[in-house]
C-alpha cells in the first residue's frame, strides 16, 4: 500500500513540482547589505508556485514579508512573515507584488527586495477550426509519460527490481 501511495504522489505531483522555479536572492552574492536587490528582481520572472529563497549567515540577518508601507519605510510591524534560518524557501502562492526585509535594520543598507508575481500562462487553446496535429499530440504524450516512465524506472532501480 505504501509503494502505491508513493507511485501516485510521485505521478501525480511530478510535473507541479517541475515546473516551479527557485529563484535565489542575489544569486551567488546571497542575501546582504549593500547589493542592488532591484536589479536583480528585475532580471527575473516570477509565476505562481516559484520559490524565492534567501541565503544568509543565520545568527547576523533575517527576512521578514511586509506591506508595502514596511518596506518603503523599512519596519516589520503588521509583517506576514518573518523567517531566520539562514536558507528559507518561500513559495510565491498568489499573484501579487510581495515585500521582503531584512528587520534587523540592515533594511536601510539595501537589504529589501519587492517581487511582482505573475498568474500561470494559460495553456493555449486550439480554435474549433483548428486542430493539433497527430505527431504534435503525439510528442507530448509521449513526452509526457517518457518523464512517468524514466522516474518509474529509477525509482524500481532503487529498489532492487530489474526491469528487462
Amino acid at each position: 500500500m505504501a509503494l502505491f501511495l508513493f507511485f501516485f504522489f510521485l505521478f501525480t505531483l511530478s510535473p507541479s513540482l517541475l515546473s516551479a522555479t527557485d529563484h535565489i536572492v542575489g544569486a551567488n552574492r546571497g542575501w546582504n547589505p549593500g547589493i542592488n536587490y532591484t536589479l536583480w528582481a528585475n532580471n527575473h520572472t516570477f509565476y505562481v508556485g516559484d520559490f524565492i529563497s534567501f541565503r544568509y549567515q543565520k545568527n547576523q540577518y533575517n527576512v521578514f514579508e511586509v506591506n508595502q508601507t514596511g518596506y518603503d519605510n523599512c519596519t516589520t510591524e503588521g509583517a506576514v512573515g518573518n523567517w531566520s534560518s539562514g536558507k528559507d524557501f518561500i513559495q510565491l502562492n498568489k499573484s501579487m507584488r510581495y515585500y521582503f526585509i531584512c528587520g534587523n535594520g540592515q533594511c536601510f543598507n539595501g537589504m529589501k527586495v519587492s517581487v511582482f508575481v505573475h498568474p500561470l500562462p494559460s495553456p493555449p487553446t486550439s480554435s474549433p477550426h483548428h486542430s493539433t496535429p497527430k505527431s504534435a499530440a503525439s510528442l507530448v504524450v509521449f513526452q509526457y509519460l517518457g518523464l512517468h516512465s524514466l522516474m518509474l524506472s529509477f525509482v524500481l532501480v532503487m529498489f532492487g527490481f530489474v526491469l528487462i
